[in-house]
């Protein structure tokens, strides 16, 4: 079995926005070991073709979002420059069934490393906290997938949004913020920042202890996206969101053909 040649396949469909079926159901022995190794080697390519690798993405840190796709355990996407969007329009383009979901995005200003890291040493390193949208769009048909499928896809990464706004680590409570999402004006889902882990630290505290048994980190100057705070809406052409931050503010897109 040759890890290349899987990362090859579902390179190819993260560029053609074609659907594909789940490589764990042609290669059942893959491990998600494989998994990490296949999202690094697209990675690897994404670099060469001149990319830049800005940061670290966490997915399914709340047990309602592992209970939705079937998983128990939280997993970790690598982010690109490429990935980040620069406006409120939200393109199709390049697309499967793109879904929206309410993130905080911790900016990081020391190393983070080691499998005994804290709360507090998370906390130490945080230059800032940011609002977030996070737009995910699995490469697999219908959504649907298992741990080391949706890994080696990156953790369904596709795009993300930062708000203008950054706030100092002990501005909040980041565990009682709560957030709102809106589809075309109506209210669809609602969270609080406790859904990530009880606290989006602890995403950032897991991510290291997970990056670690790798031999990776985090650098100063990198993006994390600690979780989903909300389930992920799916999204369509026309479609308006609106995302209420408690106290941060709004962030809206819109979604264009």
């Amino acid at each position: 079995m040759d890890l290349h040649v899987i990362a090859k396949e579902i390179y190819s469909h993260q560029k053609s926005a074609e659907e594909m079926s789940k490589i764990t159901t042609r290669y059942p022995t893959l491990t998600i070991e494989d998994a990490y190794k296949i999202q690094e080697i697209n990675t690897e390519k994404e670099l060469q073709n001149g990319d830049q690798f800005v940061g670290w993405k966490m997915g399914l840190t709340s047990f309602a979002k592992q209970q939705s796709v079937g998983v128990n355990q939280p997993i970790y996407g690598r982010l690109l420059t490429s990935m980040e969007m620069s406006n409120q329009e939200l393109s199709l383009d390049g697309l499967i069934h793109p879904r929206v979901e309410p993130e905080f995005a911790f900016l990081m200003n020391k190393k983070l490393k080691g499998n005994n890291v804290t709360e507090q040493e998370v906390w130490q390193a945080t230059e800032g906290i940011m609002p977030a949208l996070e737009i995910i769009d699995s490469r697999y048909k219908n959504f649907s997938f298992n741990l080391i499928d949706v890994v080696a896809d990156n953790a369904s990464s596709t795009k993300f949004f930062l708000s203008e706004q950054i706030y100092v680590p002990n501005k909040f409570q980041w565990e009682k913020a709560q957030v709102r999402m809106k589809l075309n004006g109506k209210v669809v889902q609602e969270g609080k920042g406790s859904a990530v882990m009880g606290n989006p630290v602890r995403s950032v505290v897991e991510l290291v202890k997970m990056l670690d048994s790798s031999g990776l980190c985090i650098e100063p100057g990198m993006i994390v996206l600690t979780g989903g705070i909300t389930e992920a809406i799916h999204v369509f052409s026309g479609d308006s969101i609106e995302v209420e931050f408690d106290e941060l503010g709004k962030m809206n897109l819109t979604v264009i053909s």
